[in-house]
């Protein structure tokens, strides 16, 4: 493709890929290539997990947009999520290394929904252990690798500011869907609690956490 994918909005490139000028399977295989060049190398350590199935799943939604078959507002569009979510087929470790073998057995009620969109969930976002450190864990922010991501949802924040994908979940107990985001340079939003599901999401306080945009 020809235009410009970085720091591309959804609705940016829904529309390329309307008109023919991008594909699923493009946008797939330019993150990861990202993320294999700079995740490690810069020492970002954003990324946990690359879903295997992220380019067949794109393949397949290509497939789909061709026959007119749009399954809604993020038709291919990749997203990671922190990896206390539940991702049917993927370990969900919550940052803990003990965990790092645990699969899913079905999908979290926000992936659910993104992935009914037309999501691809294209990777999971490190994180400190069980969510329970402000200092975002290894994670290191893209602007300054010597200073923090700020908070549990740091990989998430990192990933995203660094093109990994176009957007990202994190989640919020007591600020770590917006620092994160405000030391990313990025908009975050904690939603009012009950607004979002927090099913299938590994909790660190049940009746503060919240899920949410980055």
């Amino acid at each position: 493709t020809t235009i410009d994918l970085m720091d591309a909005s959804i609705s940016e490139l829904e529309t390329a890929m309307e008109k023919g000028e991008l594909t699923a399977e493009q946008l797939v295989q330019m993150y990861i290539d990202r993320i294999n060049a700079y995740d490690k190398s810069l020492n970002l350590n954003s990324i946990i997990t690359i879903n295997s199935k992220a380019l067949d799943e794109a393949k397949e939604l290509d497939k789909e947009r061709a026959a007119g078959k749009i399954k809604g507002k993020l038709h291919g569009i990749p997203i990671i999520v922190k990896d206390n979510y539940d991702v049917e087929g993927m370990p969900t470790s919550a940052g803990c290394k003990a965990l790092k073998d645990s699969i899913a057995p079905d999908d979290s009620y926000a992936v659910k929904k993104l992935k009914e969109e037309g999501a691809i969930i294209l990777a999971k976002a490190n994180m400190s252990e069980f969510a329970s450190s402000g200092s975002g864990g290894a994670v290191h922010n893209a602007y300054d690798t010597e200073r923090t991501a700020a908070g549990s949802s740091g990989g998430t924040a990192v990933a995203i500011t660094s093109n990994f994908a176009t957007a990202g979940l994190g989640t919020d107990t007591g600020s770590s869907i917006r620092r994160p985001s405000s030391f990313s340079n990025l908009y975050g939003l904690r939603p009012s609690k009950g607004l979002t599901s927090i099913d299938g999401v590994v909790p660190l306080n049940g009746d503060r956490d919240v899920t949410g945009p980055i």
